[in-house]
C-alpha cells in the first residue's frame, strides 16, 4: 500500500479529531495521482471528496486492511504504525504552515529505513505552496 498523509510544518495531522486544513487543488492532484489504482479512505476523509467524479475511491473504516499492493490509503488520524510492514511508499503533503495540532506524525516512522526520493512543490487553492515528499525504503 501507498500511504498518503497531510502535515503542517510541525508534522501535525489533526486538532481535536479534525483535519487541520484541506485544499481543493490538492484533492484534484490526489485524484489524478491515484486514477490508475484504488484510493482507500474512511468516511470522514471521504466527505472532502463527495460530489467529485472519482471511481477509484473506496470507503471502509478498516481500509488499511483492505488495501492491496500498489493501492493508495489516504490517512487522516488513523494509526498506521501497525501496517508499516505493508507500506511500500509514503507520500507526505506539507501545508507549509503551522496549525494547532494534537496528533502528529511520529518521525521515527520515517527514520528507520525510509528515505526521501522525490520532492515537488505546487500552488494550492488556499495554500500558497504545497510540498509533496515521497519516501521509499
Amino acid at each position: 500500500m501507498i500511504l498518503i498523509v497531510c502535515l503542517d510544518d510541525n508534522n501535525g495531522i489533526l486538532f481535536n479529531r479534525r483535519r487541520q486544513s484541506q485544499d481543493r487543488t490538492l484533492r484534484d492532484y490526489i485524484l489524478k495521482m491515484t486514477s490508475h489504482s484504488r484510493l482507500w479512505m474512511n468516511a470522514y476523509t471521504f466527505r472532502q471528496f463527495q460530489g467529485l467524479n472519482a471511481a477509484q475511491i473506496q470507503v471502509a473504516e478498516d481500509f488499511p486492511a483492505k488495501a492491496g499492493s500498489g493501492e493508495y490509503c489516504f490517512c487522516e488520524g488513523t494509526d498506521f504504525h501497525a501496517w508499516e510492514p505493508q507500506v511500500e511508499q509514503v507520500i507526505l503533503f506539507r501545508w507549509n504552515r503551522v496549525y494547532p495540532a494534537d496528533l502528529h506524525l511520529d518521525q521515527i516512522f520515517l527514520m528507520d529505513g525510509w528515505r526521501c526520493t522525490e520532492t515537488e512543490e505546487f500552488p494550492g487553492y488556499s495554500h500558497e505552496k504545497i510540498t509533496k515528499e515521497v519516501y521509499t525504503r
